[in-house]
């Protein structure tokens, strides 16, 4: 059993123990989050009615809090002596997933 659940703008596809960085939630080291869900898919069956996969409950627990990879902006204009470089590195959390559904995976 999986589901995809939409967290920080983009989806991703869970299943209970999967481990995954997502951006940053407001939630302490430790704590259990539940994430909004889109699809579920149980065997054979694919719940894809948004009414009936948002009752579905994944429930996952907040790992770490941390900075990702840094990316470099180059920016630049050929033959006018204009250049920036910039850097950003997201804040992300990475979080267990416990469970997908209603039973509580222990």
């Amino acid at each position: 059993m999986y589901a995809i659940v939409k967290t920080g703008g983009k989806q991703y596809k869970v299943a209970p123990g999967d481990r995954i960085n997502i951006e940053k939630l407001d939630a302490e080291v430790g704590a259990e989050v539940e994430l909004p869900v889109i699809c579920v898919v149980d065997g054979e069956t694919v719940e894809a009615d948004p009414a009936k996969a948002a009752a579905t409950k994944v429930v996952a627990t907040v790992i770490e809090q941390f900075k990702g990879e840094k990316v470099l902006v180059f920016k630049f204009k050929k033959r006018k002596n204009y250049k920036k470089l910039r850097g950003h590195r997201q804040q992300l959390t990475r979080v267990e997933i416990k469970s997908v559904g209603t039973a509580v995976a222990e």
